[in-house]
């Protein structure tokens, strides 16, 4: 298996609401939710960078298409992290993800490896951590 993803998919409560969030809120490029005319199929695809393509879709439609049992939400099973060029662009969108609806998780701060970041909360309690990483700047 090469190491390469190329569609990372959130499980969320309330398909229209996180849409909302990310479209409207944060800003995510999107055609909107798709396949509604199939039963469990209604998705939306956000592009990112370099082709990556990010995607939300109900808890419970992942659990009848895995076969799986559907869970309980867990923060702590994951974190996305979304790096930026500065502190102050950090807080800028921190600021905006707050104002967008999400929870402020830990405020922006130092970090103990000589970077700055802040934890939020989308509105299906997906932790994304915001932060300014010298080593790793975006290309934009």
């Amino acid at each position: 298996m090469k190491a390469r993803i190329s569609v990372i998919t959130l499980g969320v409560d309330n398909l229209e609401a996180s849409l909302e969030f990310y479209r409207n809120g944060l800003g995510f490029p999107t055609e909107g939710i798709i396949g509604k005319e199939f039963e469990h199929g209604a998705v939306a695809f956000f592009d990112l960078q370099n082709g990556l393509k990010f995607a939300i879709f109900e808890r419970s439609n992942i659990a009848h298409d895995a076969g799986v049992a559907q869970t309980g939400r867990s923060p702590t099973e994951f974190t996305i992290g979304h790096n930026v060029t500065s502190k102050a662009e950090v807080d800028a969108v921190m600021a905006q993800a707050i104002n967008a609806g999400a929870r402020p998780v830990k405020p922006a701060q130092d970090t103990f490896w000589g970077g700055y970041a802040g934890y939020f909360e989308d509105p299906d309690d997906h932790l994304w951590e915001v932060v300014f990483n010298p080593a790793f700047l975006p290309e934009d």
